[in-house]
């Protein structure tokens, strides 16, 4: 009973030809081995596109090859802010480039131990300059490195200028969230008035201050400290709580995707041309694409102090304190009519609330760092253009200009 079962069980099921058969082939419902069924089916579409294998060899030169950097050098705005050629691999890879510019951007810096913190300070004239101190402060996310230029040529004509790194910014240190320093508005100003101690900067100083985040804590530290400041120079700076964020500063504040986008190490130099109607040269995109290519310390802290800082909170109190009579220190407003980020109604919003202290300096051509582009429109302008700008500069009280391009962003007394 049990043989006539198994008989009738095997002859429902057609037979394989023996030449075809395999024994390690399995059996299936249609009673084709698995491994012809494979086979046949490759086969098959092996030929159904040959034709178009055919069509892909004939356009394979006209595609471009695989690019293992296209994500940066297929997007034409990246590729002008990397400044890299199109295959960066045949220029050496990231330790090599760390190589060939790891020198670049320290003109006139040294560090400065204060307390726990090194900071990278650059430093022009002397503490005998007859006509007083500067202090410069860059905002967020560039470096002290974009005064240079204004730094000479204003200790040629007699001033001892500082321009500092922030903490966590440029060459100066940058200590890990939560060990030393955690990148709060109050930690800022504390660094800076322990800085200026070390500096010996006693006397009452002209301030220069541009640019978002940390330049706006150079704001509210003058706000603290009207008593040690003399004058007030505000470049191109967000001033009224009504003042455009730039995209960087929403992306570094949304979960996860923050953490990516500080690790970009071209995002400095993309912000810088994003602001500018210019385009930076080699040498200068290397210096501020630099301490993000060294670690992923200035990220993170950049990272941090984005995620700390309370924009409404620090403009309301920007706006309120210099717009009132309880500011009655000189301001001048050297504004770039250019600025991508900030429009000319931010520097005109805080002259209506207290015109008397308030003066404002329009530059044609210059974007939202003047001191980067005024320097380049100067060098390509012609000697008429160059003596109206110092012309118009003359109105304001005891205006001593020169022959370099950029003295005239400052205050002479």
């Amino acid at each position: 009973m049990a043989s006539s079962l198994l008989s009738l069980r095997a002859s429902s099921f057609p037979s394989t030809p023996t030449s075809n058969s395999n024994s390690n082939s399995k059996p299936t419902k249609l009673g084709i081995p698995r491994r012809r069924r494979r086979r046949d089916f490759l086969a098959l579409s092996s030929t159904s596109s040959s034709s178009d294998t055919a069509g892909e060899d004939q356009n394979k030169d006209d595609k471009p090859r695989f690019n293992p950097f296209g994500f940066v050098t297929d997007n034409p705005s990246s590729r002008t802010a990397i400044q890299l050629p199109e295959s960066p691999a045949e220029d050496g890879n990231v330790g090599q480039m760390l190589y060939r510019i790891e020198d670049k951007g320290r003109e006139y810096g040294s560090y400065v131990r204060s307390g726990k913190l090194r900071w990278f300070v650059r430093e022009t004239g002397s503490a005998n300059s007859r006509r007083g101190t500067i202090l410069f402060l860059h905002g967020a996310p560039t470096q002290s490195f974009s005064y240079r230029e204004v730094m000479s040529q204003m200790s040629s004509s007699g001033y001892h200028c500082f321009a500092p790194d922030w903490i966590g910014f440029g060459f100066s240190d940058k200590p890990q969230p939560g060990y030393g320093f955690n990148y709060t508005e109050d930690e800022f100003h504390s660094a800076l008035e322990k800085l200026l101690e070390v500096l010996n900067i006693t006397s009452p100083f002209i301030l220069v201050v541009q640019g978002f985040l940390v330049g706006s804590y150079g704001l509210t530290w003058a706000l603290k400290n009207s008593e040690k400041v003399s004058k007030l120079v505000i470049l191109n700076s967000p001033l009224t709580v009504s003042s455009p964020l730039p995209g960087l500063f929403k992306k570094l504040r949304i979960p996860l995707f923050g953490e990516f986008t500080c690790q970009n190490a071209i995002e400095a130099e993309r912000f810088i041309e994003g602001g500018s109607p210019y385009v930076l040269k080699n040498e200068k995109a290397d210096v501020y694409r630099l301490p993000y290519l060294s670690s992923g310390a200035p990220g993170f802290a950049l990272l941090e102090a984005a995620k700390k800082a309370n924009f409404g909170d620090i403009l309301g109190r920007i706006s309120s304190g210099f717009s009132s009579s309880s500011w009655d220190k000189p301001i001048l407003l050297v504004w770039g009519l250019s600025d991508k980020y900030l429009p000319l109604s931010e520097a005109e919003a805080l002259q209506k609330g207290n015109p008397d202290a308030v003066q404002i300096n329009q530059i044609e051509g210059a974007g939202h760092m003047p001191q980067e582009d005024w320097y380049l429109k100067f060098y390509s302008s012609s000697k008429e253009e160059e003596t109206k700008y110092f012309l118009c500069l003359q109105n304001f009280p005891i205006f001593y200009p020169i022959s370099a391009p950029l003295t005239g962003l400052l205050i002479s007394y």
